[in-house]
């Protein structure tokens, strides 16, 4: 993973062609609601997929930074996110995030106990390589990023028991993310390269697959913005069923500093128990 991180720095600072020794960073800057959302992964972009977009309000001469917190019930779970995000230049991100899913009731069922809980460390970073979401409004070239989600889920034994090879695992990504403005529309798509049983909670491997994403958003005001998500997943367990997931959300952004974000989502089959739905909330702080 640190070899992924100094490489991705490499590249960041080549493409830009800036020294630290003379960058000056400023603060602020971006359009509202062009940083995206901190997703349940930590990324920028949406609730559930990743954008080519770079978190904070940092234009291409400055530094930005936002914070998470995010809730998901379902009809049998619970899981909740905090964590937190730098953008650089608006070409490089770094994120971090804490995951926890609570089995609830659920745990009895399974023989682990009420309330067990799986934890998760999430580890990310994001390099713009082409375009730019805002300013290319008279060209067909979307903003295009590449990025690596590092995670590590805290129950080895049990992951391995349930078929997973790994308790840890790398996902990798490529994003296209365009923004009509006349038209108020944005549109994304993700092609992510993963091994991930259940986004990592249930291990990863042996299994390596490439999963489609898409994400589309309409503006209805420059604060106000809804739109729908659609997550392609593997199902490599045999012994706990996985399903795509699809969300339908609102994201309003009241100022520069906060982003409020409300979903639907359904998860299908989660850990043997079939249509889960619920709702997702996310509190993002930033500048």
């Amino acid at each position: 993973m640190t070899k992924i991180f100094t490489g991705l720095m490499l590249l960041f600072f080549v493409s830009v062609g800036v020294s630290a020794q003379y960058w000056e960073p400023e603060v602020g800057g971006k359009l509202l609601l062009t940083r995206g959302i901190s997703g349940f992964e930590g990324t920028g972009g949406g609730a559930l997929t990743p954008w080519a977009l770079i978190t904070g309000n940092e234009t291409d001469r400055g530094i930005g930074a936002t914070a998470h917190y995010t809730y998901v019930s379902s009809d049998d779970y619970e899981a909740r996110s905090f964590g937190a995000a730098v953008g650089l230049l608006d070409r490089l991100e770094f994120s971090y995030s804490r995951q926890a899913f609570d089995t609830r009731d659920v745990g009895t069922a399974l023989g682990l106990g009420e309330g067990f809980t799986f934890n998760q460390d999430v580890v990310g970073a994001k390099l713009k390589l082409v375009g730019n979401a805002v300013l290319d409004q008279d060209t067909w070239l979307p903003q295009v990023a590449v990025g690596a989600i590092y995670k590590r889920v805290n129950r080895p034994q049990l992951v391995q028991a349930l078929g997973a090879e790994d308790n840890d695992g790398i996902d990798f990504y490529v994003s296209a993310t365009k923004l009509f403005l006349a038209q108020s529309l944005l549109t994304n798509v993700t092609l992510r390269r993963t091994s991930a049983h259940q986004t990592g909670f249930l291990g990863f491997g042996p299994d390596t697959s490439i999963q489609p994403e898409f994400s589309v958003g309409y503006l209805l005001s420059r604060k106000l913005v809804i739109g729908g998500e659609y997550r392609f997943k593997p199902d490599n367990l045999a012994l706990a069923s996985e399903s795509d997931w699809f969300d339908v959300f609102v994201a309003y952004a009241p100022n520069d500093h906060v982003t409020l974000t409300a979903a639907y989502g359904n998860l299908g089959d989660v850990v043997g128990f079939t249509n889960q739905d619920g709702f997702y909330l996310t509190v993002q702080l930033g500048f």
